[in-house]
This record gives C-alpha cells, sequence and structure tokens, in this order.
C-alpha cells in the first residue's frame, strides 16, 4: 500500500516544480514597480574638435593625343613614369602614389556632314598622399615631370588621427547630453542616478575644402607652389537616455 501513494505524491511534486520553473521573471525597481514604468530625461549632445590637417591628397592627371591608342597608351605611360620617378626621387613613399583613374578613347570633329577622327586621347590619373608642407612640392614636382593637370588638393586627416578626434568628440558630446539632462532634472526636481540607453549618431569626417594660394610667398620661392591649409573639424552625436528619480 505504501508504495502506491509514494507514486501520486512524487508526481503531484514534479508538477508544481515544472510550474515554478515555467513561470516568467519579471524585472523590478526596488520598490516593487515594474522597471518599464522608470523616469527617464532623453538628451542629445553634439561634440567637435578641430585641429590641423595632417594629410594631405593631390590628384594630378597626366594626358595626351596620339593618331592610334597604342600610341597615346604608350605615350602616357611614360610620362606617368616619369612622374612617379620625380616623386620618389624626392622621397614619396611609393605607396603613397595610386592610380585612380585611366581610360582611352576616340576623339572625332563632327563639323562635316560626316564626323572625322582626330586621334586618340589617353589620360592617367594619380592620387598622392603626402604630409600637407609637402603639398605644393609635389605639384611642382608632378607637372615639372609631365603633368599634364592638377584637379585638386585636399587636406584632410589620417585614420589614426581622425579616430583620436572623434574619440574626443564623443566624449564632449557625451558631456554635452550629461549637462543638458541634469538641468532639465534640476528643474523638475529630479536627479539623474543613471543611463538607461546611449546611441551614438554619425559623425562629420573632413573632407576636401578651399585651399588658398599664399602668392606674396610663391613669388618670394621663384615661383615655387606654397598652400595654405585651414584647420579640420571632426563632431560627433550622441542620443542619450537618462533615468531619474
Amino acid at each position: 500500500m505504501q508504495r502506491r501513494t509514494i507514486a501520486p505524491i512524487f508526481l503531484v511534486g514534479l508538477v508544481l516544480l515544472a510550474g515554478c520553473l515555467s513561470a516568467p521573471l519579471q524585472a523590478t525597481t526596488d520598490g516593487g514597480v515594474d522597471a518599464t514604468n522608470a523616469t527617464t530625461i532623453s538628451a542629445t549632445g553634439t561634440g567637435e574638435v578641430t585641429a590641423d590637417a595632417d594629410l594631405a591628397v593631390v590628384s594630378i592627371a597626366v594626358t595626351t593625343t596620339a593618331d592610334s591608342a597604342d600610341d597615346a597608351r604608350g605615350t602616357v605611360a611614360d610620362d606617368v613614369a616619369a612622374v612617379r620617378a620625380a616623386l620618389t626621387d624626392a622621397g614619396v613613399a611609393e605607396d603613397a602614389i595610386q592610380t585612380t583613374g585611366f581610360n582611352i578613347y576616340p576623339e572625332y570633329d563632327y563639323s562635316g556632314q560626316e564626323r572625322d577622327l582626330l586621334g586618340y586621347r589617353a589620360t592617367h590619373t594619380l592620387r598622392v598622399e603626402v604630409a600637407p608642407d609637402r603639398a605644393g612640392e609635389v605639384i611642382d614636382l608632378a607637372v615639372g615631370a609631365g603633368a599634364s593637370e592638377i584637379r585638386g588638393v585636399a587636406f584632410t586627416l589620417t585614420d589614426e588621427k581622425r579616430a583620436e578626434l572623434r574619440e574626443e568628440a564623443l566624449t564632449r558630446a557625451v558631456d554635452s547630453a550629461k549637462a543638458d539632462a541634469d538641468a532639465v532634472a534640476s528643474a523638475s526636481d529630479l536627479t539623474v542616478t543613471g543611463v538607461h540607453t546611449a546611441t551614438v549618431g554619425g559623425s562629420a569626417s573632413p573632407g576636401p575644402y578651399p585651399v588658398a594660394y599664399a602668392e606674396d610667398a610663391a613669388r618670394a620661392s621663384s615661383g615655387s607652389t606654397e598652400l595654405s591649409p585651414g584647420p579640420v573639424t571632426v563632431s560627433a552625436t550622441v542620443q542619450m537616455v537618462y533615468e531619474a528619480e
């Protein structure tokens, strides 16, 4: 008889235990109130950091025309080799000189009833990265070695410097958001007790901007090209939600 009564009791115990394990858990505050009812304050902060550019990017184009596509290709190849040699001989690293574009296409005269082939144009575009104070020198060397165009100069930041400034900008953005949240809390008889959520917004990346030519300095240096880069600004934005009580 004892064996018949033990089994049902054991079964009931398992059912009760399973019910306890399957019960959902809910986070609550110390006062027993659901945490989703906590008081929060939202604030957005923006931080900016300004620094001198530590990278210059010079865009150089070598262009030539010839009667045949192969002649145009060969001539532009020789001219680009001369430009590369002039730059590397002056100490520019080979991996700082990269091709960004190359094309060969026919040119026609459409003034008559039928188009007439004038020849072929070949263009090879290079991107050269150097320290900002060498940008003018790169321009002079490239043009002197046969470059046809200087398509632009951009003063910007290296990846390492940009990451460093972004971190500082984020710190300033968080400080700005916290100051606003504290002001709102104080006006509402509340105190900020912690961060509920934090979202990092996009940051502004420094890009090309107009370059001023120092004409007086250029004349004083026998016609060499001198450029005057301006400061670069990196900004960051954060959206913060603070807990308050």
